[in-house]
């Protein structure tokens, strides 16, 4: 497991209905989900503080539950931290079908060692230019790995973005909730505004929410606002910005999407049916 670790580090330095890894992925491909009635989302790693108790460090993960199906999207960057957060939080590793890593970068990646040591079966799906012997490490352990490069199905109601960006590349989640698509992003280092476009495109599905970091920190006001209007104008309803998306973009984000905002940090709990979206708030 400590070659996990230093696999993830290196590269920086540089059965459910589950698809099989082997399966053809093609280039442009319009993703028929399934729309599920029911979709609640809790964050387990951030930065921003929200619920009392938890600890906080820099990094993102959340747990998706998806009708029948935990997903864990990122892992965080500290694994003891993600499993005192999930515990705290209610939640059991072990009950993890699916972990989906955004992209390589360790506060996304750190968690990951601990999540395995008490689910080592589960499955992973991870942008298909993760290091080989990372992947290697992880069938060695017993996990079913799923390389993405293009938009795919994962389970039920839920997939992929595809991998964008250049020197970094990350993939986002997409989930069809019967509002619209909630997307998930890590960082989005490749834009949140284009990953949301490419959401879009691969599923024909209009965008509901968008919860997770939008790589913004230190932008310029200028850019923030137009990013938030791209968003607005893609038909996104509600934001939640974590992590990286910095003060400055939750500050704009509340005033573009008024009562869309959503105040986000570790232990933020929202759910979405067919009557919207319900925040848990201590």
């Amino acid at each position: 497991m400590l070659g996990l670790a230093a696999a993830i580090l290196a590269a920086v330095g540089l059965t459910l209905y589950f698809l099989s890894p082997t399966q053809g992925q093609t280039e442009t491909q319009l993703l028929n989900l399934e729309t599920l009635n029911r979709v609640k989302l809790t964050v387990v790693y951030d930065n921003y503080p929200y619920k009392p108790g938890l600890k906080t460090a820099w990094g993102f993960s959340c747990l998706v539950e998806a009708d029948n199906t935990k997903i864990l999207f990122d892992t965080g960057g500290n694994p003891e931290i993600l499993l005192l957060n999930l515990e705290a939080l209610g939640f059991n590793p072990e009950d993890l079908d699916l972990i989906v890593l955004s992209h390589i970068h360790g506060d996304h990646t750190g968690g990951l060692e601990a999540v395995l040591s008490r689910n080592p079966k589960v499955t992973v799906a991870l942008p298909a230019s993760f290091p080989e012997n990372f992947k290697e490490q992880l069938r060695e352990l017993g996990c079913s790995v799923v390389e993405v490069s293009s938009p795919r199905e994962l389970c039920p109601g839920v997939g992929t973005t595809g991998v964008l960006g250049g020197m970094v590349e990350e993939q986002a989640l997409i989930v069809r909730t019967c509002r619209g698509l909630l997307i998930v992003t890590g960082c989005a280092h490749p834009g949140v505004d284009r990953m949301v476009a490419r959401a879009v495109e691969a599923t024909g599905v209009k965008p509901y929410m968008v919860i997770g970091g939008f790589h913004l920190a230190g932008a310029s006001e200028s850019r923030i606002l137009d990013i938030a209007l791209n968003l607005k104008s893609l038909g996104v309803e509600a934001v939640a910005p974590c992590h990286c998306s910095g003060d400055e973009a939750r500050k704009v984000f509340r005033e573009v999407f008024g009562g869309g905002y959503v105040r986000a940090g570790v232990g933020l709990s929202v759910t979405v049916t067919s009557g919207g979206l319900t925040v848990v708030n201590h």
